[in-house]
């Protein structure tokens, strides 16, 4: 099944629905019941986890003299141990029986900070790649030798595509509604079955 939007209407009404069920509209919220976890501070396998870590890290240090760069590292690496159980703990992670953290990726908006912003933050980086990659491929068309061009990449007009790229959405938008966005059906080759 082929989708070839024939108006900007039929992309308006798609995107508005694609959002209404993104957003969840006219639905009821299923609560997932997570009774078999527990917040990861409350978790006697979190903090056994935390003291095997910790234990690890001081007895790989009595190896080395305090002032060696080995030494240091460790010291640090210990603090940075610490530093990662306690955010664990304080930011209301739940943790299964085994003392490791799960990510809730039931939808819940108290959870949104496990996977929801991450995965926005996530589509956001991965389209400013392919934004730029797209514009850098429409760049090399226009030079003199274009497969050159895309081979050897012409380092200093990439990073001015790559520093603009950040405004990637506002751009797409800018493109489809002036029609450039999208081929023509003329231009694009299928192969005959």
């Amino acid at each position: 099944m082929d989708f070839k939007p024939k108006s900007i209407y039929s992309f308006v009404a798609t995107f508005i629905v694609s959002l209404g069920l993104f957003l969840n509209l006219n639905v009821l919220n299923a609560q997932a019941d997570f009774a078999a976890l527990t917040p990861c501070k409350d978790s006697p396998a979190f903090q056994k986890r935390l003291n095997n870590s910790v234990k690890k890290l001081e007895n790989r240090l009595k190896l080395y003299t305090p002032e060696s760069k080995e030494a240091n590292f460790l010291v640090k690496e210990i603090a940075a141990t610490r530093a990662r159980f306690e955010r664990y703990g304080n930011e209301n992670i739940l943790c299964g029986k085994e003392g490791l953290p799960r990510i809730i990726a039931s939808g819940q908006w108290d959870r949104a900070n496990e996977f929801i912003i991450p995965g926005i933050l996530f589509i956001y980086i991965t389209g400013w790649i392919g934004w730029v990659g797209r514009k850098y491929v429409r760049y090399a068309s226009t030079t003199e030798n274009p497969f050159e061009n895309e081979i050897i990449i012409n380092v200093p007009v990439a990073l001015s595509m790559m520093n603009s790229g950040f405004l990637w959405p506002i751009e797409a938008w800018k493109q489809f509604t002036s029609g450039d966005l999208l081929a023509n059906d003329d231009d694009v080759t299928v192969s005959p079955r």
